[in-house]
C-alpha cells in the first residue's frame, strides 16, 4: 500500500494505444495510456469502460456523436455503445482507464493496435 505518482509511471513507456497495469482493485483493474491519433471501432458486450483524461484533448466518437473529453474530465463508455477514441491534430493523450480484468483491448475486434497482454509497471 504505497501512493502511484501517475507523471512517474507514464515516463515508463511511450508506445501509444498500449494500456499499462499500474494497480488492481478488486475484480478491476487501473490502466495508463497514452493514445495517438484514431483507434477502432469496438465495444464490449459485457463491461463499462471509464476514460480519464489526465493530459489532452480525447475524442470520443459514438455512431451517432463525438463527445469531446478534455484534461480533467472523465467519460463512461457503458457495456456493449460502439465507440472509437481518438485524439486529434497531431496530439499525445494521457488517459486513467478503470475497467474489469476480464475486458479484452478492442472487444470482438481483432486489429494491428489489439493489445491482449497489459504490462504492468
Amino acid at each position: 500500500m504505497k501512493p502511484i505518482n501517475l507523471k512517474e509511471k507514464l515516463q515508463q513507456f511511450s508506445a501509444h494505444w498500449h494500456p499499462h497495469r499500474i494497480a488492481e482493485v478488486d475484480d478491476m483493474q487501473v490502466l495508463l495510456a497514452k493514445i495517438k491519433g484514431p483507434f477502432v471501432w469496438h465495444a464490449h458486450p459485457e463491461e463499462d469502460e471509464l476514460f480519464q483524461v489526465l493530459q489532452g484533448t480525447l475524442y470520443m466518437r459514438f455512431r451517432n456523436r463525438v463527445e469531446t473529453v478534455r484534461q480533467g474530465e472523465l467519460i463512461v463508455v457503458p457495456k456493449g455503445v460502439e465507440h472509437c477514441p481518438e485524439t486529434r491534430n497531431d496530439e499525445e493523450v494521457h488517459l486513467l482507464l478503470f475497467e474489469r480484468k476480464t475486458t479484452r483491448h478492442t472487444g470482438e475486434v481483432n486489429s494491428a493496435l489489439t493489445q491482449n497482454h497489459y504490462p504492468e509497471i
